[in-house]
C-alpha cells in the first residue's frame, strides 16, 4: 500500500510540475452568420505543431500542456474563412484566452487576422450540428454529402434519407409509405408549383445538385408550414456563395449499357438536341396538314454529355456590409433504352393477361438550368436575397409494343403493333425575394415573396395501332382494317400553365434573457399566402379508319407511305376530335379545365426552454382554403365545382437533452390532405397505353393525425446514431381506384373511413477510423466512414365500395376490405461506405459505395377479384469517386446501378381480407402471380472533368 501511495504522490507531483511548466490556450468561437451563436466542431490548431482541439457544442475549446512561447493559432471550419492569429503568447502556469468570431465572409474585426482559405457551409458536420440544435425532427443532406453519395438530383438525394423511397419509373417520392399527395415541396421556404397534371409536387429530379446547397426533410409538422402535409416538408435550399471570387467549368460524358447494347437506337422527327421545342397545331388539321413524320428514325451512338459553368464572388461595401452573387448555367442529356414485358390484367379463371406485349422504349432526355442569386448584408442585422431559377427539362421517347392487344378482340393471337412517340417539356421559372431583419437583440422580422410559373407541353404526341390483316395469321401482313377505336391512331396536343404568387411574413419576439446572454423564450406570429391559377387545355386529332373492306397492307415502319398514298379525300380515314369532325361546330375547341386556389393562413408558435435541457415548441395554425375549378370536357360538358373549407391545425414538439451528446424528441400534430386539380377535373387522360384516367369532382379533404418519438446520439461532430418510432391516423383517405365500367378507367375517391401507419427508423453514421499524419506543410487526413438507415412500416387502410358509390357517380369493386397503403414498403434500407484521403492541402481522393433496398410495395390496389399490383423490391448499388488534383483540376467518375436488377411489377393472387359480398366481383384470381411489367435499366457510366479558374 505504501508503494502505491508513493507512486501516486510522485505521479501527482509530476503532473502538477508539468502543469506549472506549461500553459494552455482556451476560448470561445462564435458564429457571425447566426447572430453570434456558439460555433461547434471548428478546428483549432497551433501552427507548426500537432497540438489542437475542436470546439464543443458551446463553442468552447482548450489546448492544454502547451510549452511556453509565441505561436500562430489557426481556426478553421468548413464553410467559413480560416483565421490565423499570430503572436499568441503562452506562459508557464497561465491560461491564454482567445474569443474569436468566425464568418463565411471577409471582414472579421480582429487585429492581425489573416484570411487564408474559403469554403461553403454545406458540409455534413454543419448540417448535423443544425439537426442536433433543432427543436423539430428535420434532417438535412448537404452538397458535400450529395457529392459523396453520387446523387445527381434532388429526387435521388432524398432517397438517401431514412424512410424515403422513389417509385420506379416516375418522379413520385414516398415518405414513410405516403406518396405525392401527402408531401410538400418548397424552395427556400416558399412553395413550388407542380410540373405535372397528375402530381401535387414538382418533379424533384428537375433540380440538379449543382444548384443545391442542402435539402431539408421535415417529417414532423410545425405550424409555420402549410398544413397540406402528411409525409414530409421537403425544402430545397438553393446554392449561395459568400467567399472569394471563383469561376469553374465542368464537362462530362457517359453512357448507359442498355442504350449502347441496343441493335439500333430509334427516336423520331421533330424535337431538337437542346429540348427547347414546341409544335403548334396545324392551321388545317382536318386535312392532315401536319408536317412531322409518323415513323421512327435511327439516331447516332447514344452517348450522354454535360457541361456547366458556375461562378461567384462577394464584395465588402463599407465597413459592415457585403454584397455577394452566385450564378450557374448547365446543360446535360441522356440516352436510355428498356426492353421487356408489358401485360394487362389477368383473366380470373385462366390467369392469362388480357394484353401481352414485348415492349421497347428509347428515350432522350435534356436538362437545362440557369440560376442566379444576389445577397446583400447590411451590417450584422439585415439580409436581403434575390433568387432566380429557370429549369427546362424534356424527354423524347419512342415506344413499341408487339403482341396481343386484347385476348378477346384485337390481335387475340398476337401480331398487334403499337407505337407511340411522345415529347414532353417542362419549363419552370422562379423568382424570389427574401429578407431577414434583426430589429434588436430580441425582435426580428422575416419575409419572402415569390412568383413562379410553370409550363408543361406535350406537343404532337403520335400514336399508331396496326393489327394483323387476319387474326388467324399473326405473323402475316398488318393493316388498319380491323382497328375499330377512333382514338387508336392520333395526334395529341397538351398545354398546362400554372402561375403562383406566394408570400411569407413572420415576426419573432425573444424573451427571458438567460445567463449565457441568450433567450429562453421565443414567440412568433406570422402569415402565409398562396394564390395559384391553373389552365389546362388539350386537343386530340383521331384518325378514324373507314372503308375497312378495302384497307391495304401497311408497313409498321413506313406509316408515312400509307398517308401519302391515301390522303384525306381517299375515303380510307377521316380526322375527328373528341368533339366531332370538321363539320361539327366547335370541333376545334380544346377540352379544358382550370381554376384558382387560394390559401390564407395565420399561425403562432411558442418556443420555450423550461430548463437548460428541456424545450417546448408549440404552435397553432388556421388555414382558409378555397379551390374552384371549371371545365369543358366531353365526358361532363361545361360545369364548375368549389371546395371551400377551414382547417385548424395544432402542433407540439418537445426536446429533452439527456446530456451534451443525446437528445430525446417528441412531436404531435394535426394536418390535412387536399385533392389536386386533376383529381377533381372530369377530363379523360390517355397518358398510358390501354389505361385511361378521369377526375372526380366529389373528392374531399383527408385529415391526418401524426405522432413521432426519436432518440439521438451524437458520438462526435460527424457521427450520429438515432432510433425513432412514429404513427399516423388518416381519416377519409384518398386513393386511385379502378371504376367498374366497360372502359375500366382509373379515378380517385375517398375509398374508406380510415388508414393507419406505424413504423420505426434506425440511422447511424460512424467513422470507422480517422488518422492524421503530419508533413512539413500541413496535417493530412485519412478517414473511413460508414452510414446506414433502416425503416420498417406497418400500414393498413379500410376499403369500402359502398362509400365510393354513395359519395361519387362511380362504382368500385375492391378485391379486399383492408389493404396496406399504396407505395408503402415494409422495409427500406440505405447504406454507404466512404473513404477519404488527402495527399496534400489541395490534392485528395474520395470514394463511396452506396446501396439501397426496398421491399415489395403496392403500385395499385387489387380490384374486381384480382390481387394488388405489386412492385417487387430490389437492390441498387452505386460507386462514386472524385479526385482533386490541386487547386484547379478535378476528375469525377461514377458507375450506377451496378447490379442492374430486374425491375418487375406483378399482379398478385387475391389474398387477405377478401370482399365476399360485392356483386361486381365474379371470383378471385388464384393462378398468379402474373407479370405486368418487367425490364432492366442498364448500368450508367460517367466521367467528368472540372477546372476552377
Amino acid at each position: 500500500m505504501k508503494y502505491f501511495l508513493m507512486i501516486f504522490a510522485l505521479a501527482a507531483t509530476s503532473l502538477v510540475s508539468a502543469q506549472q511548466s506549461t500553459g494552455s490556450i482556451v476560448g470561445k468561437l462564435t458564429d457571425q452568420e447566426y447572430n453570434n451563436e456558439p460555433l461547434a466542431f471548428a478546428n483549432v490548431l497551433i501552427k507548426g505543431t500537432t497540438l489542437g482541439a475542436t470546439s464543443d457544442f458551446d463553442g468552447l475549446f482548450e489546448i492544454a500542456n502547451v510549452e511556453p512561447g509565441t505561436y500562430t493559432v489557426t481556426f478553421s471550419y468548413l464553410g467559413y474563412e480560416t483565421v490565423e492569429i499570430p503572436n499568441v503568447t503562452v506562459e508557464a502556469g497561465k491560461v491564454t484566452s482567445l474569443n474569436v468570431p468566425m464568418s463565411a465572409s471577409e471582414g472579421v474585426a480582429l487585429d492581425e487576422v489573416v484570411v487564408t482559405t474559403v469554403a461553403r457551409k454545406d458540409s455534413e458536420v454543419a448540417l448535423l450540428l443544425d439537426q442536433k440544435k433543432a427543436i423539430t425532427l428535420e434532417t438535412s443532406i448537404g452538397a458535400q454529402e450529395l457529392a459523396r453519395k453520387g446523387a445527381s438530383d434532388a429526387a435521388t438525394a432524398v432517397t438517401k434519407i431514412t424512410g424515403i423511397a422513389k417509385e420506379e419509373g416516375s418522379d413520385n417520392v414516398y415518405v414513410r409509405g405516403l406518396g405525392d399527395r401527402f408531401n410538400v415541396t418548397t424552395l427556400n421556404g416558399l412553395p413550388l408549383p407542380s410540373n405535372n397534371t397528375s402530381k401535387k409536387n414538382i418533379d424533384l429530379s428537375l433540380f440538379g445538385t449543382g444548384i443545391i446547397e442542402s435539402i431539408g426533410i421535415d417529417k414532423t409538422y410545425n405550424a409555420q408550414n402549410y398544413g397540406d402535409f402528411g409525409g414530409a416538408n421537403i425544402n430545397i435550399v438553393s446554392r449561395n456563395y459568400t467567399g472569394s471570387g471563383f469561376l469553374e467549368l465542368g464537362i462530362g460524358s457517359g453512357a448507359n449499357t442498355a442504350a449502347l447494347g441496343a441493335d439500333e437506337f430509334y427516336l423520331y422527327d421533330g424535337p431538337n438536341f437542346t429540348g427547347f421545342y414546341n409544335k403548334e397545331i396545324s392551321n388545317d388539321p382536318f386535312n392532315n396538314g401536319f408536317d412531322t413524320s409518323w415513323d421512327r428514325e435511327t439516331r447516332s451512338t447514344p452517348i450522354n454529355s454535360n457541361i456547366s459553368l458556375k461562378g461567384g464572388d462577394s464584395y465588402n461595401i463599407g465597413e459592415n456590409s457585403r454584397l455577394n452573387f452566385f450564378a450557374v448555367g448547365s446543360f446535360s442529356n441522356g440516352n436510355f433504352y428498356r426492353e421487356g414485358l408489358n401485360q394487362g390484367a389477368p383473366n380470373l379463371g385462366t390467369a392469362l393477361p388480357n394484353s401481352e406485349f414485348d415492349y421497347q422504349k428509347y428515350s432522350y432526355t435534356t436538362a437545362t438550368t440557369l440560376m442566379g442569386n444576389v445577397g446583400l448584408r447590411l451590417g450584422s442585422a439585415n439580409d436581403i436575397k434575390y433568387n432566380f431559377l429557370m429549369l427546362n427539362n424534356s424527354e423524347q421517347k419512342h415506344e413499341e409494343f408487339n403482341g396481343i392487344l386484347d385476348r378477346e378482340d384485337d390481335a387475340p393471337n398476337g401480331g398487334g403493333f403499337i407505337q407511340r412517340n411522345t415529347f414532353e417539356r417542362t419549363t419552370l421559372i422562379v423568382n424570389q425575394l427574401l429578407g431577414n431583419h434583426d430589429i434588436s437583440d430580441s425582435f426580428e422580422v422575416n419575409w419572402g415573396v415569390g412568383y413562379n410559373t410553370v409550363e408543361n407541353l406535350i406537343p404532337n404526341r403520335r400514336q399508331n395501332i396496326l393489327l394483323p390483316y387476319t387474326n388467324n395469321d399473326p405473323e402475316g401482313p398488318k393493316s388498319f382494317r380491323l382497328v375499330s377505336a377512333a382514338s387508336a391512331n392520333h395526334r395529341f396536343f397538351q398545354e398546362l400553365t400554372e402561375d403562383e404568387i406566394a408570400a411569407n411574413l413572420s415576426t419573432t419576439f425573444k424573451f427571458k434573457k438567460n445567463e449565457e446572454d441568450g433567450f429562453d423564450g421565443k414567440f412568433t406570429i406570422g402569415y402565409n399566402g398562396r394564390f395559384k391559377n391553373v389552365d389546362f387545355e388539350a386537343t386530340q386529332f383521331n384518325y378514324q379508319i373507314l372503308n375497312v373492306a378495302n384497307q391495304p397492307f401497311v408497313d409498321p415502319y413506313n406509316i408515312d407511305a400509307y398517308f401519302d398514298e391515301y390522303g384525306p379525300d381517299s375515303g380510307f380515314w377521316q380526322i375527328r376530335t373528341f368533339r366531332g369532325t370538321a363539320s361539327t361546330e366547335g370541333s376545334l375547341d380544346p377540352q379544358t379545365y382550370g381554376g384558382e386556389q387560394q390559401i390564407n393562413a395565420g399561425f403562432v408558435t411558442l418556443e420555450y426552454k423550461f430548463t437548460p435541457k428541456f424545450t417546448l415548441f408549440a404552435g397553432a395554425r388556421g388555414e382558409q382554403i378555397n379551390q374552384t375549378i371549371e371545365w369543358s370536357t366531353v365526358i361532363q360538358g361545361d360545369d364548375s365545382n368549389e371546395l371551400d373549407t377551414f382547417e385548424f391545425l395544432p402542433s407540439l414538439a418537445l426536446k429533452y437533452e439527456l446530456n451534451d451528446k443525446q437528445n430525446l424528441r417528441f412531436a404531435a400534430s394535426k394536418t390535412y390532405t387536399l385533392p389536386q386539380f386533376k383529381e377533381r377535373a372530369p377530363f379523360l387522360f390517355q397518358e398510358e397505353i390501354n389505361q385511361d384516367t378521369q377526375g372526380n369532382p366529389a373528392l374531399e379533404n383527408s385529415t391526418n393525425y401524426n405522432v413521432d418519438l426519436r432518440w439521438e446520439l451524437f458520438p462526435s461532430s460527424s457521427e450520429l446514431i438515432s432510433f425513432a418510432v412514429f404513427g399516423k391516423y388518416i381519416e377519409n383517405p384518398i386513393n386511385t381506384f379502378l371504376i367498374v365500367s366497360a372502359a375500366n378507367n382509373l379515378s380517385y375517391a375517398n375509398t374508406g373511413d380510415s388508414a393507419t401507419a406505424f413504423g420505426a427508423e434506425i440511422e447511424a453514421r460512424v467513422d470507422v477510423f480517422e488518422n492524421e499524419r503530419e508533413t512539413a506543410e500541413s496535417m493530412l487526413t485519412n478517414r473511413l466512414s460508414v452510414g446506414g438507415n433502416v425503416a420498417y412500416l406497418n400500414s393498413n387502410q379500410k376499403l369500402d365500395y359502398q362509400k365510393v358509390s354513395e359519395e361519387t357517380d362511380f362504382a368500385a369493386a375492391f378485391t379486399n376490405t383492408e389493404a396496406p397503403l399504396q407505395g408503402a414498403s415494409d422495409f427500406i434500407f440505405n447504406a454507404d461506405v466512404s473513404y477519404y484521403t488527402e495527399f496534400s492541402d489541395t490534392k485528395n481522393l474520395r470514394t463511396t459505395l452506396a446501396g439501397n433496398y426496398f421491399s415489395d410495395r403496392i403500385y395499385a390496389l387489387g380490384s374486381t377479384g384480382r390481387g394488388h399490383l405489386v412492385d417487387r423490391g430490389f437492390v441498387t448499388l452505386d460507386f462514386i469517386s472524385a479526385l482533386e488534383l490541386g487547386e484547379h483540376f478535378g476528375i469525377g467518375m461514377s458507375v450506377k446501378n451496378i447490379l442492374n436488377p430486374l425491375v418487375e411489377r406483378v399482379n398478385e393472387n387475391a389474398e387477405g381480407d377478401l370482399d365476399m359480398e360485392n356483386p361486381a366481383i365474379p371470383g378471385f384470381l388464384e393462378g398468379g402471380p402474373v407479370t405486368a411489367l418487367s425490364y432492366k435499366k442498364g448500368v450508367d457510366f460517367s466521367l467528368s472533368l472540372s477546372y476552377k479558374f
